[in-house]
């Protein structure tokens, strides 16, 4: 594996060289981080081994891979010298809606950019991580993408053009699961439940549910109708579900983060 210089060590460059190191993808002297005026990049180092530089010339002297990590809105201030050093490396940015096009104004002379959606279960090599490559990749280079993706979790490959409609999904969805799981376990609040155990049940009702789905690949429909009889319990609910029209929720919900997604990409 090259070695990988982060700029900026926040939530997502944490989960990543968590990720990397953990299955044994690097050693801590391929990996290389500079922060910004806060402690983060410090924190990182001091709790990965990792090589804490203090210029962007010590940070990218020897590396080939650039992990653009740093809020998206610094993104507009980038200094330029920056920019320059970059020049020859593959790029990889987890700057939420900032586009290739705007990614390649900043990195001009990069080899190559990979934008990537990644989401915070990442930060526990559970996350689902969409991506798009400004040019088709070298061999090498998509080896390194996946290799860097699949530490974190899954990936799939996207056109930029549904970027936003994944971010929708995958994104913001953990989101949505926290509510819908909060919401849950309210309910069983309401019903009667303490809300410790409410509490318990909802999260590890979810846990199983999702490990079901992934582990058999079977449809949700097809495992929803396996545990609802006709006019029974499970029924009674869906029901309720259904004349409250919880998927036309969802779509609305996808969509409306779809749209401000895109609002922002163009901003």
């Amino acid at each position: 594996m090259p070695k990988i210089a982060f700029i900026g060590a926040g939530n997502m460059a944490s989960a990543i060289v968590t990720g990397l190191l953990a299955q044994n993808v690097c050693a801590p002297a391929d990996l290389a981080c500079l922060g910004g005026a806060g402690a983060s990049a410090q924190k990182l180092a001091g709790r990965t081994g990792i090589r804490l530089a203090s210029t962007p010339e010590s940070l990218l002297a020897d590396t080939d891979i650039v992990v653009v990590a740093f809020k998206p809105q610094h993104l507009a201030a980038l200094d330029p010298q920056l920019a320059a050093l970059c020049a020859g490396k593959l790029v990889i940015s987890v700057l939420a809606a900032k586009t290739l096009a705007r990614l390649a104004t900043a990195f001009p002379a990069a080899r190559n950019i990979v934008r990537t959606m990644p989401n915070t279960p990442s930060a526990i090599g559970a996350g689902m991580t969409g991506w798009c490559a400004l040019a088709p990749l070298a061999d090498a280079d998509r080896a390194t993408v996946l290799t860097l993706l699949r530490a974190i979790g899954r990936e799939v490959e996207v056109p930029e053009a549904q970027i936003e409609a994944l971010m929708g999904v995958s994104g913001c969805g953990p989101a949505f699961v926290f509510e819908f799981t909060a919401a849950l376990r309210e309910a069983g609040v309401a019903a009667g439940l303490d809300r410790d155990t409410a509490q318990m049940l909802a999260v590890q009702t979810l846990l199983g549910s999702a490990r079901l789905m992934a582990e058999t690949g079977t449809e949700p429909e097809t495992l929803r109708n396996q545990v609802t009889s006709p006019n029974g319990t499970t029924f009674a609910g869906l029901k309720r579900m259904e004349a409250r029209q919880f998927r036309d929720i969802l779509v609305e919900t996808v969509q409306a983060a779809k749209a401000r997604a895109e609002e922002l990409a163009q901003g």
